[in-house]
């Protein structure tokens, strides 16, 4: 495996789990939202080692803040600084978090009554940020 700063680490940790937050955050509603946040951990753990590593080290990241704008995007920019690291270290690890993301976000939106048209949205802006 690569060597990745705290730094990048924390990038990627935040791409991973904004970008399933984003997701869920489009259709929102509490049981919805725990079902979604199982479905998109589920994903995640079926990560390739590299990137399930990557993932697991150093705890959950700081949620991006402000208002719902500036933290998509923070979130999109942090997705594609993500593909630029992994991609600069060894691009078949970026490959694999590319479709472990799209994966998640795909599993996030089913987990409750289908993918709604805010959650395609959403997916839709996370692919471009990842390339």
């Amino acid at each position: 495996m690569a060597d990745y700063t705290d730094t990048e680490r924390d990038t990627i940790r935040t791409a991973a789990f904004g970008a399933m937050a984003l997701v869920s955050k489009a259709d929102p509603g509490f049981f919805a939202m725990f079902k979604e946040s199982m479905a998109g951990s589920r994903a995640l753990s079926a990560a390739p080692p590299e990137i399930g590593e990557l993932l697991r080290s150093g705890g959950f990241p700081s949620p991006p803040t402000g208002d719902a704008a500036s933290v998509e995007a923070q979130v999109l920019g942090a997705l594609t600084q993500a593909r630029g690291i992994l991609g600069g270290k060894d691009q078949a690890a970026s490959d694999a978090f590319r479709d472990v993301i799209l994966a998640a976000c795909d599993q996030v939106a089913q987990a409750s009554h289908g993918v709604a048209p805010a959650e395609q949205a959403v997916i839709d802006k996370v692919r471009a940020a990842l390339g």
